[in-house]
């Protein structure tokens, strides 16, 4: 698959995979923190095959996209970052983002002049204006654990498994090296540790979250563009109340709670997750 490469906000090099009929309208996809661009399992190509033009991202400092030399890992920087993309692009896109991918879409449609320019729909998997701080503690704790690598892709399947534990283990563990990159013999995640380490967690100590509630709920409120908000059944970060809140919020979301899946939607329940993503691709053509 060829990879593709945007600008972000500073200029910084944003690496993408592609898919789909050249005339066919927009589609991106952005992961979750920690994550890259290869978490969605078959949604990009599930979308390119219903005719949209797919884009599947790495964030800055995440995958094969430049890691940011000042160490800005902050929501201003994503959420730039995912504006700068969409504007790009010869039409506004469709926004499918998960987790951090999910909030950096939604501040960058809250900040947009006109949201039309920025992208014509909004998909935010797993995450809300309201989301629970175990959850988001649970994900801190996992990516802080190994931050000096593994000794072996076993303990990284160890340490996935440990984390997920209702996800089957997979039979290969060569999937796994699209997350991983190995370097004097051990097995590191393919994120800048800045991301933990800096701006992220910095220089605030007390802040539990990369943006306030308040901005959020903000940025919800502002929502003109169709979205649609999914959970997974399973989630410990976004709760019935959360996504209950989050429609309160944007009256006119259309709602995905998806059966057997946790935080990581799309990996957990990837057929379930593909219908109901393109069902809400379907509304808009």
């Amino acid at each position: 698959m060829p990879i593709h490469e945007f600008r972000g906000r500073d200029g910084n090099r944003i690496a993408a995979d592609e898919a789909g009929p050249a005339d066919g309208p927009p589609a991106v996809l952005i992961h979750g923190g920690g994550q890259t661009r290869h978490a969605w399992g078959t949604t990009l190509q599930a979308v390119a095959d219903r005719g949209w033009h797919g884009y599947s991202i790495d964030l800055r400092g995440h995958g094969d996209s430049e890691w940011a030399p000042d160490g800005d890992y902050t929501m201003g920087a994503f959420s730039g970052d995912v504006s700068a993309v969409a504007r790009s692009l010869p039409q506004p896109p469709v926004l499918i983002g998960a987790s951090l991918g999910g909030l950096s879409s939604l501040i960058a449609l809250g900040d947009a002049e006109r949201q039309e320019a920025v992208a014509r729909g909004l998909v935010m998997v797993d995450v809300a204006a309201r989301i629970e701080t175990a959850g988001t503690d649970r994900i801190g704790d996992f990516m802080k654990a190994d931050i000096d690598g593994f000794d072996s892709l076993e303990q990284v399947a160890d340490a996935i498994a440990s984390y997920n534990p209702h996800r089957p283990r997979p039979k290969s563990l060569e999937g796994l090296k699209k997350n991983l990159r190995e370097r004097d013999g051990r097995w590191y995640w393919h994120w800048d540790p800045a991301f933990i380490t800096g701006k992220f967690g910095s220089p605030d100590e007390t802040r539990s979250s990369l943006v306030e509630r308040s901005s959020l709920e903000d940025a919800a409120r502002k929502l003109t563009v169709p979205m649609l908000l999914v959970r997974g059944r399973m989630s410990d970060l976004l709760s019935e109340e959360g996504a209950r809140h989050m429609l309160e919020l944007v009256p006119h979301a259309q709602f995905a709670d998806v059966e057997g899946a946790g935080h990581m939607v799309a990996g957990d329940r990837n057929d379930v997750f593909n219908g109901a993503v393109l069902r809400f691709l379907d509304s808009l053509a």
